[in-house]
């Protein structure tokens, strides 16, 4: 199978691209880590990697607001860059702060003509930032990247993590577009239970929704990714790079551990997809 290059894009405050860069490594891929600054002054480097990963963390320190200095980079210098290299059949993956780039660059959505997003990821309803462990599950089959997976077991790490679509027809149509490919499920094994206003149906938007703090940061229909149209640019909060092996699961030396880490699957995709 050939080796997929990956570009892993760190910024001051970035502190994911290391356990990033070794997810990649550990499936088979070819991974860079490279500075926006390098990106910025030659964009045709790009062309040289088939997948672009975002990494978790506090992109210039999260000053005005999660991913936003780095969203602006993107917008005026690199937009046009990253679209090429989507259409070109290639993968984007952002991570945490990747995702909310993704997000405020208007990548993963769409925007409207004041450049206002369709969503946006916001402060946690706690107010506080939330590291902890999370049940996920995957709706659909439309994601390159959680290609068969139904569920995963990933921590999170965030302030601004709340999903919210900007109105109800949005979250509707995205839905219908089987974009709400990630969600935050109930850490008990006990699903959902129907009630007289809610008919639950897997996948379904009128699930009773998931409390804190299985669902972390009180994310509308309790989004924790989604992707755009084709399926192959993935944006998520939780860090699959967190959870590769057994033992970095909080309670591997009890047995609760499965085979492989629930997150290495994410990046095998990737990596399979060219192969």
């Amino acid at each position: 199978m050939p080796q997929p290059r990956v570009l892993i894009l760190r910024a001051p405050g970035t502190n994911c691209d290391g356990e990033t860069a070794f997810a990649f490594e550990q499936v088979g891929g070819q991974a860079d880590v490279l500075h926006v600054n390098r990106l910025l002054e030659a964009p045709e480097r790009l062309a040289e990697y088939e997948i672009l990963c975002l990494a978790g963390g506090f992109s210039y320190g999260d000053d005005l607001a999660a991913g936003r200095i780095l969203a602006s980079q993107f917008r005026h210098h690199l937009a046009d860059t990253v679209r090429g290299f989507i259409e070109k059949d290639r993968l984007v993956l952002g991570i945490c702060n990747g995702f909310q780039v993704l997000i405020k660059a208007g990548i993963l959505v769409s925007e409207d003509d004041r450049h206002v997003p369709e969503a946006t990821l916001t402060i946690n309803d706690s107010g506080r930032f939330e590291d902890r462990w999370t049940r996920l599950a995957v709706q659909g089959s439309k994601c390159v990247f959680l290609k068969g997976i139904d569920e995963m077991y990933l921590p999170v790490a965030h302030a601004e993590g709340k999903f919210v679509p900007r109105n109800g027809e949005t979250l509707t149509r995205l839905h219908a577009e089987n974009r709400l490919v990630l969600r935050y499920i109930a850490l008990n094994d006990v699903a959902p239970k129907p009630t007289d206003s809610h008919r639950w149906e897997p996948g379904a938007l009128d699930v009773p929704p998931v409390p804190y703090p299985d669902n972390p940061n009180g994310s509308v229909a309790d989004i924790a990714g989604i992707c755009d149209a084709t399926g192959r640019v993935l944006g998520l909060m939780p860090h699959p790079e967190r959870h590769l092996v057994p033992t970095q699961h909080p309670r591997w030396s009890r047995g609760d551990a499965s085979p492989l880490g629930d997150g290495r699957t994410v990046f095998e995709n990737a990596v399979r997809y060219f192969g």
